[in-house]
This record gives C-alpha cells, structure tokens and sequence, in this order.
C-alpha cells in the first residue's frame, strides 16, 4: 500500500519544472519504482514516472511548499518559457473564463506510426480530457485528427473557443492559408466545422514550456500509442 502523501516538494521532470509527493519522512513516494509528480499544486491529475527521470532543481528560495499564486508561474523560467507563456497569455481574449480552450496534441511513434491524439476541454470550472489511439498515421495527420476530435466535442457555436496547438504545420493550414499538398479531406473537414462557430481560432503555442493543458494533451498523446501498445 502506497503511504499518503504529507507534502510536495519542488523538482524537474525532463524539462518541466514539477511537484513531486513526499512522505512524512520527506522522502519521495515510490510504486513499483515509480514516484508520483503533478504539475500544478491546484490540479487534480497525478502521474506516476520513472524515478530517473525526477531530478533537483537549483532552489533560489525556500524549499518549504508555498501556494503557486504566492510566487510568480515565470520566477525562474528559462528565456524560453517566458516566452512562450507571454504569448499563450496574449492569446487569450479579455475575460477568457467565458471562453472554451481547447488543448490538442498529436503524437505518432514513427512517420507514419501508432499514434494517438490527446485533448483537454476547459469552460469555467468544467474540464474534460481525451486520450485516443488512432492506428498507423503520420504525426501532422495526428495533430490534425486532435483537433477535429477536439472540436466534435463542442456543442455551443455561439461562445468563444480557442484551439491552442504546438503544430506549425496545422496551424499553417488552417489558420495561415498555407496549400496543403497532403491530408487535404482532413484539413477540409476542419474548415468545414469552424464556420459553423461564431468566434473559433486556431492558436500556435510553444511546445513543453510548461502550459498545463499543453503538457497534459502531450501526455494524454503518447499515453494512447502506449496503452495500445501494452494490448
């Protein structure tokens, strides 16, 4: 039985910047080799990782646990990830709490390869998130099929809704007219779809530097290519 967890420490996972849960002893939880990490304090989604994977950070403050609203989400981001949270925050439109965001990702093991697609939907206070294997695929047709999904899911036309995608590709082809020479009846079906919103865009977004529902679409992504895998 895995004991409870008594705090959360600060720490890095790969390149994002994690809480990973201790025990009463200040010792990282471990099951089956693995330890539990969540990215956000205030989220609810947990993820158990490989344990070589988790590695100190060089602190600059106390490592005692502070709420994330006591210390600024950008203090010791990279040039990087300031960034690309500086233009995720000028995507957004003012008052976004009355707008649906929609987090897509595609991922593909090889190209064309298994692949799988993950999508979290945000309204207020309401989430919801997929994570589906799509067969063999190309990673752009992957990114594409994400956001198709993604919007199959949306039954209001009449709110606000934001795509946000780390595809340049996709979002080339449906939101900066570039010709597309492939994948042309996907690319199709999504144009489609959209002029059926009232205010629908298409957002390009870096990539793993820390924006919650990107890092959790790219998990839901590859958690599909795995899962069908392990069948």
């Amino acid at each position: 039985m895995t004991p409870p967890v008594s705090d959360w420490k600060r720490m890095r996972f790969k390149k994002n910047k994690v809480w990973l849960a201790i025990d009463q002893n200040g010792k990282p939880l471990l099951k089956n080799g693995k330890v539990l990490i969540k990215y956000q304090l205030d989220q609810t989604h947990k993820y158990w990782v490989h344990q070589k994977n988790v590695t100190p950070i060089a602190a600059t403050t106390s490592e005692s646990i502070r709420n994330k609203d006591d210390e600024p989400a950008n203090a010791t981001a990279s040039p990087e990830h300031q960034e690309g949270n500086l233009l995720y925050e000028k995507a957004l439109p003012d008052g976004n709490n009355d707008i649906i965001k929609v987090y897509t990702d595609g991922a593909s093991a090889g190209n064309p390869g298994p692949s799988g697609i993950g999508i979290v939907l945000k309204y207020g206070s309401h989430e919801k998130e997929i994570s589906k294997y799509i067969g063999i695929a190309t990673n752009n047709i992957a990114e594409l099929a994400a956001i198709r999904e993604g919007m199959k899911q949306l039954k209001q036309t009449d709110l606000p809704v934001r795509i946000f995608t780390d595809s340049s590709y996709a979002h080339g082809v449906l939101s900066l007219n570039w010709k597309a020479k492939k994948n042309k009846s996907i690319i199709q079906s999504i144009q489609k779809a959209m002029s059926a919103f009232k205010d629908i865009k298409i957002i390009k977004i870096k990539g793993h530097v820390g924006i919650e529902g990107n890092e959790r679409a790219d998990v839901l992504a590859t958690s599909a290519i795995k899962t069908a895998s392990s069948d």
